[in-house]
């Protein structure tokens, strides 16, 4: 017994050895682009809400109406063919609410452009026509639906209300007639409203269905009233705002600062929110490339985003949590590569990065609607942003950890907590370099998790070689590959998650 003791503790004294060993020499060159990372000894530098990886489902997708046309429908000319009708999404469909709930716990946004003018009919039936001051209708059925789905699928429900032409006295200030309908129906079928914002992206208020000429003092006057408002009607119901977009370096050109809305209103929020597109689509002028996908500019673009939204808050709203409520790779319905595999180095470097940085709630735009949708929105088939956002929900937890200063370019590494292990730690490593071949050195095993794609712009993504896809309404098993401690290889243009459930980290227990 002694002797097979001996022997044991001979044989783990050679694999720590030969693993220091590895780690070394790895440390110590530049051929495969390495990087060293010590899980158990990462420290913890915040926390996110459980619901960090959120989504939206606009409400021109649940009243039905026109909505950026995907790109390969035809279009006759980018420049004006840029919408396309859709019927009202169908909530209770088997196959949304299974894929919904294996995202969960999340907040799902009903929101965008078209809600700023939407009639809420609090009577059965619904008119067939907006009344006027409105550009569509949201009947008791639908919103209903909306409140079912939520239910279903562990999501709550994030929102913003009417401040078109109807909802608007003698004077031209916003009356809470509609959002109190609204809000009375909700509880009176047990439900509540989690968050939300007073309108839709304030800075482009004009085109987004508030009256000609609105500026920051009207936004000020209607903003106190809506906030005493939702006070009195609905205190458990967080105030976020101001919901701007389009302020950063390249992003949409506002037409009124967010400052200056800041001001007008005495802030006074809950939640600090913003939106933010790397870009506009080609609908709306854009004129990026596919070629700029992977750049550090392109990916850096949300932090310059954030960087101009953070000090926003910190002097108007200091301590407050900040929420991206609305984002995607690019306004007005998404890149034509928004549907492919090149864009999840984008959904998952700027969950990394925005995580590592203290936000604590990212809200994809959107669920099912258009190029940046999750899903396709008739068949409801996962796009390879999909399964990006299921591995991330199922192995980064709430915990965020410091992986260290990455040493090779291309190569990015976040870690969490993992959310169902104590002591696991997880780790995201995004390869971003099309040719090279980059590694890490980790002395622990892990179970890894590798995306790839025959190419880059494609519409299906492998999982350790094998094609994603679903059984009728089902998701496939997602398995991992076992990994031994030491060079763990991170092929070109891949994304792995590397799970380390014997980190033993003190911060994740």
């Amino acid at each position: 017994m002694i002797v097979l003791d001996q022997q044991a503790t001979t044989i783990m004294t050679s694999c720590r050895t030969a693993t220091a060993i590895m780690i070394a020499l790895l440390a110590g060159s530049e051929a495969f682009g390495q990087q060293a990372l010590a899980p158990s000894g990462m420290a913890r530098i915040g926390e996110i809400d459980p619901r960090f990886q959120s989504y939206n489902i606009e409400m021109v997708e649940v009243t039905g109406g026109r909505f950026w046309k995907p790109y390969g429908r035809r279009h006759a000319s980018v420049a004006r063919d840029l919408y396309e009708y859709r019927p009202p999404i169908d909530l209770s469909d088997t196959r949304l609410r299974n894929l919904a709930s294996a995202l969960a716990p999340a907040y799902v946004r009903v929101s965008g452009t078209w809600a700023n003018a939407t009639y809420f009919a609090d009577s059965e039936p619904a008119p067939a026509t907006p009344p006027a001051g409105y550009n569509s209708v949201l009947s008791r059925a639908q919103w209903r639906g909306v409140l079912d789905f939520a239910q279903a699928v562990g999501a709550r429900i994030v929102t913003s209300f009417a401040v078109s032409a109807g909802t608007r006295d003698a004077g031209g200030a916003w009356m809470p007639e509609q959002a109190s309908r609204l809000l009375a129906y909700t509880h009176s079928l047990g439900a509540h409203i989690a968050a939300a914002e007073y309108m839709n992206e304030p800075t482009l208020a004009a085109q987004n269905g508030a009256p000609s000429g609105y500026d920051a003092t009207a936004y000020g006057r209607d903003f106190r009233t809506f906030r005493a408002f939702m006070r009195q009607a609905s205190p458990e119901t967080l105030i976020a705002g101001p919901g701007s977009v389009g302020e950063s370096a390249t992003g949409t050109p506002s037409r009124i600062s967010t400052r200056d809305l800041l001001v007008a209103s005495g802030a006074d929020i809950d939640v600090f929110s913003y939106h933010h597109y790397g870009a506009l689509s080609p609908r709306c002028g854009g004129r990026e490339t596919p070629n700029q996908a992977l750049s550090e500019a392109w990916l850096a673009r949300t932090d310059h985003a954030l960087a101009f939204y953070k000090a926003l808050r910190d002097q108007f709203a200091p301590g407050k949590p900040i929420w991206l409520t609305e984002t995607a790779d690019a306004a007005c319905g998404g890149n034509a590569w928004d549907a492919t595999f090149l864009d999840s180095f984008r959904y998952l470097d700027q969950l990394g990065r925005l995580a590592k940085a203290g936000v604590q709630v990212v809200m994809h735009n959107t669920l099912s609607g258009s190029d940046y949708g999750l899903l396709a929105e008739r068949s409801l088939t996962p796009r390879p942003n999909y399964w990006a956002a299921l591995l991330w929900r199922r192995l980064m937890g709430p915990v965020v950890l410091d992986p260290g200063q990455p040493t090779q370019a291309g190569l990015h590494v976040y870690a969490h907590c993992a959310p169902d292990k104590a002591g696991g730690v997880s780790i995201l490593a995004i390869n971003m370099s099309r040719d090279m071949l980059r590694a890490l050195a980790i002395p622990l095993a892990s179970e890894r998790y590798v995306l790839s794609a025959s190419r880059l712009q494609s519409t299906s993504v492998q999982l350790n070689g094998a094609t994603l896809r679903l059984a009728d309404d089902a998701l496939p098993a997602i398995t991992a590959k076992p990994a031994p401690a030491g060079i763990v290889t991170l092929p070109p243009a891949t994304i792995t998650f590397l799970a380390v459930p014997l980190a033993a980290n003190p911060s994740c227990r």
